[in-house]
């Protein structure tokens, strides 16, 4: 059964393909929109413009970043309600059931044909088209960094988050440490290093996938979303980021080479 029809968006947007930085940015969480067929998936409209739906601000910074570093980005148009294009297709939290403390009644009972679309439709596409950019940079002996964007609530389950911003790695922490190393210079700046969340190849996908397994230095940037949650935030956010990746790269290309 098809779940997107043919008036529809396809999943995937690509912003600067041509761009030549070593930077390789993606956002899977960028977009709310939710496929015609699953309707408002049982959510309030003041749910589906929540963290549960999309991260705020992400795509805007994304867009920003590319626009600065000249580098190429890909985004995911459809909501993670739909399924979480950051998830390994077998856990449980690919198409979640329940997000923070609110049940999703459009996940309650997806059947494995209805599952199958979602996968076939929104996630296969996104990844399919990752993987086919880098295999081309690959193939050609472009460098590549890999950056995955991202943004998170300030209180989760009640507990505040003071930290600004988190660098997020599994098993290479190399550009985890050269970001820091620069956003710390900013005495005003809380850096967390795998918080507020730990980045694990059991759960999580894009970063491990595309970045760790492939051996490429990678990263997935995690900002506090009510800091960019506005023009304002994002362009700030935007160009000290660019600052920070811009100079890691040089550092970490120039140690390669």
């Amino acid at each position: 059964m098809a779940l997107l029809e043919e008036d529809e968006p396809f999943p995937v947007d690509v912003i600067n393909l041509g761009g030549d930085s070593p930077i390789f940015l993606v956002c899977e969480h960028a977009g709310r929109r939710i496929p015609r067929k699953l309707g408002d998936m049982g959510l309030s409209d003041g749910d589906r413009q929540r963290h549960i739906a999309w991260d705020i601000g992400a795509e805007a910074v994304s867009i920003q970043l590319a626009e600065r570093l000249n580098a190429p980005c890909i985004t995911q148009v459809y909501s993670r309600l739909v399924c979480d294009c950051n998830r390994d297709i077998h856990v449980p939290s690919f198409i979640p059931a329940m997000s923070e403390r609110t049940v999703i009644p459009g996940n309650a009972a997806v059947t494995p044909a209805e599952r199958d679309a979602r996968i076939e439709e929104i996630y296969r596409p996104l990844h399919d088209r990752i993987r086919d950019e880098l295999d081309k940079r690959s193939a050609t002996g472009r460098p590549t960094i890999f950056v995955s964007m991202h943004s998170f609530t300030p209180i989760f389950m009640d507990e505040e988050r003071p930290m600004h911003i988190g660098l997020l790695f599994d098993r290479d922490p190399r550009m985890a440490s050269l970001v820091g190393s620069v956003l710390r210079a900013d005495s005003d700046l809380i850096v967390s290093d795998n918080e507020p969340y730990a980045l694990d190849w059991r759960r999580d996908f894009t970063v491990p996938e595309h970045g760790e397994r492939r051996g490429i230095p990678s990263l997935e940037i995690e900002i506090r979303q009510d800091l960019i949650a506005n023009t304002e935030g994002q362009v700030a956010w935007a160009e000290r980021l660019a600052h920070a990746l811009e100079q890691s790269a040089l550092h970490l290309l120039s140690e390669v080479s």
